[in-house]
């Protein structure tokens, strides 16, 4: 059995016993029931994930994954590619907007290098890189299979690392110029949407540029012939190393029995890959929200989840997933602070 392959067997599916558990106590709350609608399905599913009625999430952590592409060299971008490595150290020091909104939700950020094209030092940050940046997908293969195996596993270890040190709610992050060419590349693969609906805007392109990427979405997928029944050949194939990255991120989150949220469309693009891989683990995700990406509906359609947020935005960087911390914490709170019917002496419906 691969290492991969043990991975996957070991995560398992969550546990229905203390759903129901759950599920009795909100209806025994002081509402009607179902009336808080998704945060009683945030409740139900924390239940499920830790086997605990009532869990607590002291300690947060938002894994920002960062690599470079080579796609890049297509022109695909509103931004060059040395953008990556000037973020990674904006993120380092504090100043990047995932930075502010996980002081915010009282998280921690932590960055992985897994893909960088230039070599970085800071002591916050975690080097784990597989190789300086991807290939071209759209002359030859990005990754080959034993590197984004490997970034996988890098990613599942940061998860085992954090868990060892009592983190137990994870979100997802990207940081990498031209990875969202390469998540439309992924869905189009995996789902078999085409390119003008899968591709969006990015940074921000124009309409020629726009038009342009789907062109080199659909070449990627011409040259490289991903199957669409194996997503680690899809991965890399037409992926990048921080989604890579992110696949295990989420893998490890469901191999320790941990809620992982899940940011944007590059994240989703992971998401996908992961269900894929392990379909147990999409039982560990959270759609934080629906990005202004074109193509992340469908996206969470293919893995069959649902966002909890609709904000435009399309950052990255794990903007939107910390945004819902607070929505886990609120669903926590309703669980251990409000009252029962009983114990308030509130008659019932």
């Amino acid at each position: 059995m691969s290492h991969l392959e043990q991975i996957v067997e070991s995560i398992k599916p969550v546990h229905q016993e203390f759903i129901d558990l759950a599920s009795r106590h909100l209806d025994q709350l002081t509402k009607p029931p179902g009336s808080l609608g998704k945060l009683e399905d945030i409740a139900r599913q924390m239940a499920g994930i830790t086997g605990e009625v009532m869990p607590e999430f002291e300690k947060k952590a938002v894994i920002v994954m960062a690599g470079d592409h080579g796609v890049c060299e297509e022109g695909v971008s509103a931004f060059p590619a040395e953008v990556t490595p000037q973020m990674v150290m904006n993120f380092l020091n504090g100043g990047a907007a995932v930075n502010v909104l996980a002081r915010h939700a009282g998280a921690d950020v932590f960055c992985v290098d897994i893909g960088v094209n230039a070599d970085l030092e800071h002591p916050d940050l975690v080097a784990r890189k597989v190789r300086k940046g991807t290939r071209n997908m759209a002359r030859e293969a990005a990754m080959t299979h034993e590197e984004s195996l490997q970034a996988i596993i890098e990613g599942v270890e940061v998860v085992d690392d954090y868990v060892s040190k009592g983190y137990c709610l994870f979100a997802t992050g990207d940081m990498g110029i031209g990875n969202t060419t390469a998540s439309a590349a992924i869905l189009c693969a995996l789902t078999g949407l085409d390119a003008g609906f899968a591709v969006g805007r990015g940074t921000g392109i124009d309409d020629a540029k726009w038009l342009h990427k789907q062109a080199v979405v659909k070449k990627a997928l011409e040259v490289n012939a991903p199957n669409a029944e194996d997503a680690l050949d899809v991965l890399a194939k037409v992926g990048g190393l921080e989604i890579a990255g992110l696949v295990g991120v989420i893998l490890g989150a469901a191999k320790n029995r941990c809620p992982v949220v899940v940011d944007g469309f590059i994240s989703s693009a992971a998401a996908l890959v992961a269900s894929r891989l392990a379909p147990l683990s999409a039982s560990y995700m959270l759609a934080s929200h629906l990005s202004h990406e074109q193509g992340h509906g469908r996206m969470l359609e293919a893995i069959g989840l649902g966002a909890m947020l609709q904000m435009d935005m399309r950052l990255g960087e794990g903007t939107g997933a910390v945004l819902c911390f607070n929505l886990v914490d609120a669903a926590g709170k309703i669980m251990k602070e409000m009252a029962t019917f009983d114990s308030a002496g509130v008659s019932r419906g």
